[in-house]
């Protein structure tokens, strides 16, 4: 591990968040130094953040627990465009007042993890929107557009990998990364702010950003990438069969989020306990050690704490119960997500009605598979249809997933 000095960069490196920096030495001593205003964008393309956004919600709460200030950038300029990276087509295209009404409902996943306020290492969250709508296209072209050259544009990641499966890319989501470059020159004249967080595939956009405000400005900016966060197989974070684990409790409930951590893979939970909970270290190599099926205690663990910073402690002390309750001792755990049949529905369509299958289809062939119970006794006819009286009736596909069919 490198020696780092300052407070920020020993806590990014010891746990795990890590991937690139620049000018790692001079990073140092400015964090060493005194407070540093950093900041990662997101865009609202959906009215809530997932998984897959969390290691970056993480990077600014490790930012503001080292003593430093953390800004939250709402894209609400470039959602107009659309991120390429890591992309094979366009993305939707969304109307201002969807934009405006995401950004609003995305912001309550922030409130849990960061310290909002006017202190000198409390969050704020900005709106790109504030300086990219008014830009003038020619007197912009003018002024940035020499700075950059299609040459090294097209060397990106983000285009390369697209052009290289022959998808298109539009010439709206060209600018993309002029435009989050332009984002780093604005923060860094409008609230000082020196350094830009995200993900390795952000590695170009962040390189441009500072490279620009030298230039322009002749200020000294810093990037930090964290590694791709994959599981043990090698699977993109936070992507599962039944899709997106959102972050908002109205899109994904707390027992679904709990559950999501505990079925985590025993090769990746000292990992994910670093990255995602705020346990100490000595508690993590602790849990990380324990032997053979004792390892599934540390699941639990990791999926509570992780709950917790999200939901609450009493939501995630529930989730706990009620996986207990379900899976220990054959209850019915209050806390399952619940579907109402009204006077009856079949079984394959509340299997997907549930999330539980993407597709009448797959919830046929999951019950052929003998993968489906009625308050775990064995379904075998996909056209079954359920009906509820008076007690809730529970749904379970495999051994991980439950949910009670009421009236």
């Amino acid at each position: 591990m490198t020696a780092y000095r300052s407070s920020l960069l020993k806590l990014l490196e010891e746990r795990g968040y890590i991937h690139q920096l620049t000018d790692p030495a001079a990073l140092d001593a400015l964090a060493e130094k005194g407070p540093v205003t950093g900041y990662i964008g997101f865009d609202a393309t959906a009215p809530s953040l997932h998984v897959g956004n969390l290691v970056s919600i993480m990077l600014l709460r490790r930012m503001q627990q080292a003593g430093h200030r953390p800004i939250v950038l709402m894209g609400g300029g470039t959602t107009k465009v659309g991120d390429p990276s890591g992309k094979d087509e366009s993305r939707k295209l969304l109307a201002e007042a969807d934009i405006d009404s995401n950004i609003a409902k995305i912001r309550k996943n922030f409130e849990p993890f960061l310290t909002f306020g006017d202190g000198p290492t409390d969050a704020i969250m900005l709106n790109n929107a504030e300086w990219l709508d008014g830009l003038e296209y020619l007197p912009f072209l003018r002024d940035i557009g020499p700075h950059f050259t299609i040459n090294r544009m097209l060397t990106f990641d983000s285009v390369r990998l697209r052009l290289d499966r022959e998808q298109p890319l539009t010439f709206l989501e060209f600018n993309y990364m002029i435009l989050q470059a332009y984002d780093f020159l604005e923060l860094s004249r409008r609230q000082e702010c020196r350094l830009q967080l995200g993900g390795s595939d952000q590695w170009g956009n962040i390189v441009n950003g500072i490279e620009l405000a030298r230039r322009v400005d002749g200020t000294e900016l810093y990037g930090v990438t964290t590694p791709l966060i994959t599981t043990a197989d090698g699977a993109k974070m936070g992507k599962t069969a039944q899709g997106a684990v959102w972050l908002n409790p109205d899109m994904l409930s707390p027992y679904d989020y709990w559950q999501f951590w505990r079925n985590t893979q025993d090769a990746d939970v000292g990992k994910f306990l670093r990255l995602f909970t705020d346990l100490s270290l000595d508690i993590i190599v602790r849990l990380e050690s324990l032997p053979g099926a004792e390892i599934n205690d540390a699941k639990v663990v990791l999926a509570t704490e992780a709950t917790a910073l999200l939901h609450g402690r009493d939501a995630a002390l529930d989730a706990k119960k009620t996986a207990h309750q379900t899976f220990a001792e054959g209850g019915t755990g209050g806390d399952l997500p619940t579907l109402s049949v009204g006077d009856g529905m079949t079984i394959a369509h509340a299997l997907t009605a549930l999330g539980f299958t993407p597709s009448n289809k797959e919830a046929k062939r999951k019950i052929a598979e003998g993968a489906v119970r009625l308050n775990d006794q064995p379904v075998s006819d996909p056209s079954l249809v359920v009906t509820v009286t008076a007690d809730p009736v529970k749904l379970s596909l495999g051994k991980k997933r439950h949910a009670l069919l009421t009236r």
